[in-house]
């Protein structure tokens, strides 16, 4: 006598045993971050302030008309750009490739000290890292010693080129990450590609135009996503060495929104910039995913 197959569970049934393991992730996202996300939302189409209101009301799109009116938020939105170009997809990036590409032919206590260095200097808090940038920039800093040695002009770094100042001192802060990065990526290109190559006469810059970028092109998109969207967030740093100033010429979208919501009191104002810096970080991560779907 033959036994009769079980029926298969229904379809439905068979969906939600399969999301019972992600349903706590899930309900987490969701009040944790989905939640304060569309809280922030409403709150960006509203007057709400922290003091000398009894109550807040819908105003609509008359926070995003008063910011794109203001001429300090679109100061504010240029100098981002260039502290983000600046520091991250030039300093930072560029940076990484070409210490990672030279660390592989270093010895090994140069890869010893150098990579102890650049980490370190990743690991520092963002205040503390700041505090020594500020020591090396200010008048009578350390860069400023150095060239008054050498017989150079000095200058007040933080006052004449505030925005490349903190540039570099982004740069000097996070390259390691992007190091770490290129450092797997080129240890996953066969040798035998790059030693053909030599043997077939090519120099250094064909094999890296022509061999190692195409090759750790995904690591490129990744490791740019990564470190846009983190310099587009950067604060500390900032305003520890400037605090924006001076006359806003290092204000970048983070400290315009911190001035505007906690010292001005203007919290739903200040919530519409951050939606607007949300927006720019989203453009930017889509240019990248699109380039990373893009085939060689």
């Amino acid at each position: 006598m033959t036994r009769r197959p079980g029926r298969p569970p229904h379809p439905a049934l068979r969906s939600l045993i399969r999301a019972l393991p992600v349903t706590p992730a899930t309900v987490l996202l969701v009040l944790f971050l989905a939640g304060p996300i569309a809280y922030c939302v409403s709150i960006a189409f509203t007057d709400l302030q922290l003091t000398g209101q009894a109550e807040d009301s819908f105003v609509g799109l008359e926070n995003f008309r008063t910011a794109f009116g203001d001429e300090a938020f679109r100061n504010a939105v240029w100098l981002t750009l260039v502290f983000t170009v600046v520091s991250a997809l030039l300093g930072q990036n560029t940076l990484g490739l070409a210490l990672a590409a030279l660390m592989r032919r270093a010895s090994k206590p140069v890869r010893t000290l150098v990579g102890g260095v650049v980490v370190t200097a990743w690991v520092l808090p963002e205040v503390v890292a700041g505090f020594l940038l500020y020591a090396f920039f200010r008048r009578e800093g350390t860069l400023n010693a150095v060239l008054d040695w050498l017989g150079l002009p000095t200058q007040n770094w933080l006052y004449t080129l505030p925005i490349l100042a903190v540039s570099f001192a982004n740069v000097w802060r996070g390259t390691a990450f992007s190091m770490l990065v290129y450092s797997a990526a080129l240890d996953e290109i066969p040798k035998e590609i790059t030693e053909a190559a030599e043997v077939d006469g090519a120099s250094g810059p064909r094999r890296l135009w022509h061999i190692t970028l195409p090759m750790i092109r995904r690591s490129i998109g990744t490791n740019l996503m990564l470190i846009t969207l983190q310099t587009l967030s950067v604060f500390g740093l900032i305003w520890v060495m400037t605090r924006g100033g001076p006359g806003g010429r290092s204000q970048t979208l983070p400290l315009f929104m911190y001035e505007e919501a906690f010292q001005k009191s203007m919290i739903g104002y200040g919530t519409a910039v951050a939606l607007l810096l949300l927006v720019v970080g989203s453009l930017f991560s889509v240019v990248y995913l699109r380039l990373l779907r893009t085939e060689v």
